[in-house]
């Protein structure tokens, strides 16, 4: 891991000052032995499967392992977006002059070397490689043990494209044991590793936490809410709450809970009970909602807190804006929260106090996403407050330097 470690310092270096042309061929040399190899990783992907299989992992877990043609196409063509987004590196703002006669301003640069951990999908380690090395970062890669075969085949046609594009193979490296000591190495090495970003389980998230000697940009749970006010359009509501609770289940921008004012509860709970039937949802609600819904059970208060990513919603009908921004203060993980309303005031009050990453006003929190907020692709969603918060994409890869221009100027 040292050893790792080291060439990836010494090859930040040289990535921090690729051109956005050299970056752009990297990217589309990649992806040309990647569909080049497209038989090779789907065999890679079948011996992952079927060790997958006799490990007892889920369906759930071996749907995230399995790689299709269709789902190498959808990489391939992530490649081809990344080299069509705009490059961060190098941009110069906030230049302005000062008294003195000097210019001051910020220019945005990489971070340095990047480590990412992740689990299970192996399309992490392309996702992850293609955003490193376009926001000019080297990068260190530590994909689960699950995805071990894939992940080779992916980083070894990486490490071919960087060669055909005359670059270092060593700004993507990936860390090709098994061994679980090797995340312990990879989250203490601050003398080769700048930030490392997590992407998995709550286990994970926390393990890294609590041992990494190293800057993480983490996102912990996405216990997110929709807040159907008073002054709400309940046709709206019904629609943006149905969606953000099952466009898909499994994703961390998925509401968990929603939250109705008492004066419109009677009216909407039913109708949102009727049109959520469809999708089997489970509703765990609380004593006032349980009266106003006909097939609900009732919410401990652990489910308050509980980030399911499954069918099952917890209901809860609050008295104000102000119980409903607290009950989010007391239980949310700072991810992404809605509020329904037609009242701009009351809306901008949610925005001002609600402490999360995302705020959405009349709009689903599915909406929290790198591509739908226009970064192109993100590395992950930060629920952290300092350098990156929210979807993370390129910028959120880079930091900022001052640079002060003069022309001979002294200070007195």
């Amino acid at each position: 891991m040292t050893q790792l470690g080291e060439r990836a310092r010494a090859a930040s270096r040289s990535a921090r000052v690729l051109t956005t042309n050299q970056k752009n061929h990297a990217l589309r040399s990649i992806a040309e032995v990647l569909a080049s190899r497209r038989d090779a990783l789907v065999a890679a992907n079948a011996d992952d499967l079927q060790a997958g299989r006799s490990r007892g992992l889920s369906e759930a877990m071996l749907d995230r392992l399995l790689l299709t043609h269709e789902r190498i196409d959808a990489m391939l063509e992530g490649l081809r977006q990344v080299a069509e987004l705009a490059d961060p590196v190098g941009e110069i703002t906030d230049l302005s002059y000062r008294p003195s006669g000097i210019q001051v301003g910020k220019m945005r640069v990489p971070l340095g070397v990047v480590g990412i951990i992740y689990e299970s999908r192996p399309n992490v380690t392309l996702e992850a490689a293609s955003l490193c090395l376009k926001s000019g970062n080297a990068t260190v890669l530590r994909g689960g043990s699950e995805a071990i075969y894939s992940n080779r085949c992916i980083a070894q046609c990486i490490t071919d494209g960087l060669a055909a594009a005359d670059l270092d193979p060593a700004i993507i490296q990936l860390v090709t044991t098994t061994d679980r000591e090797a995340v312990g190495a990879l989250i203490t090495m601050p003398d080769y590793i700048d930030v490392i970003i997590p992407r998995g389980g709550k286990t994970l998230i926390e393990r890294i936490t609590a041992e990494a000697r190293v800057p993480v940009i983490k996102h912990l749970d996405g216990i997110c809410h929709t807040y159907v006010d008073k002054f709400a359009d309940l046709n709206k509501a019904l629609a943006v709450s149905i969606n953000a609770k099952t466009q898909r289940f499994g994703t961390c921008n998925t509401t968990e809970t929603l939250l109705v004012h008492s004066d419109v509860a009677a009216e909407f709970l039913p109708r949102f009970e009727a049109e959520l039937a469809p999708f089997n949802v489970e509703i765990r609600a609380c004593e006032q909602a349980l009266a106003k819904l006909s097939n609900a059970v009732p919410a401990s208060e652990e489910d308050w807190g509980t980030e399911y990513l499954a069918p099952i919603l917890s209901v809860k009908v609050v008295e104000s804006l102000a119980a409903a921004i607290g009950h989010i203060e007391c239980y949310s993980s700072a991810h992404t929260e809605s509020i329904i309303t037609q009242d701009y005031s009351r809306a901008r009050r949610f925005m001002t106090e609600v402490d999360s990453s995302s705020i959405m006003v009349n709009a689903s929190t599915r909406f929290a996403d790198g591509f739908e907020y226009g970064l192109g692709a993100e590395i992950g969603i930060s629920t952290d407050k300092f350098h990156a918060r929210g979807p993370v994409g390129l910028e959120g890869l880079t930091s900022q330097k001052w640079i002060v221009l003069g022309d001979g100027h002294i200070r007195g």
